[in-house]
């Protein structure tokens, strides 16, 4: 693995470990717990991180639409610094990962996360079956993340 001349890679998976690093060893910053308490907060934070996994979509339209083609490189590479800080812009919304469904929304999240990192621009792998295999599970692996933020967005406004 050639990581080394990918820095959206190295910077996302030092924020993915310090995520999880401040969230096993519990350390808080109380300024920023006490803002995630507040109803508007969590409204405006979401709403955020929502936008943000709207906007990693529209990488899948610059491939698909003929017309939007030529801005498919560019596009890659915003969605992979975009993808390097997603652990940032879900700490900034939750320090936590949550219970039930949100533990799985944030499992998956985080494992798509990863799984970008680790994208066949850093594995140096030039195997098609490689190449379809990893789109797909991405892929999937978004479309269940959309979906469950759905849910998500949902259940908050539809119970508060």
């Amino acid at each position: 693995m050639v990581i080394a001349n990918n820095k959206s890679t190295i910077v996302g998976l030092i924020l993915l470990i310090v995520f999880f690093l401040q969230f096993f060893f519990k350390l808080e910053w109380d300024w920023l717990f006490q803002l995630q308490e507040q109803q508007m907060y969590k409204r405006w934070s979401g709403l955020a991180l929502a936008l943000f996994i709207v906007f990693q979509w529209v990488l899948t339209g610059t491939r698909v639409i003929k017309k939007f083609r030529k801005y498919a490189m560019s596009m890659q590479t915003i969605h992979k610094w975009l993808g390097a800080v997603s652990p940032l812009l879900f700490y900034i919304h939750s320090a936590q990962l949550g219970y039930g469904y949100l533990l799985l929304l944030s499992y998956i999240f985080f494992s798509n996360t990863l799984l970008g990192y680790l994208n066949l621009d850093v594995i140096k792998n030039n195997s098609e079956a490689l190449f379809k295999g990893w789109m797909i599970a991405h892929v999937a692996l978004s479309i269940i993340v959309t979906i469950m933020m759905v849910f998500h967005i949902t259940m908050v406004f539809y119970y508060k």
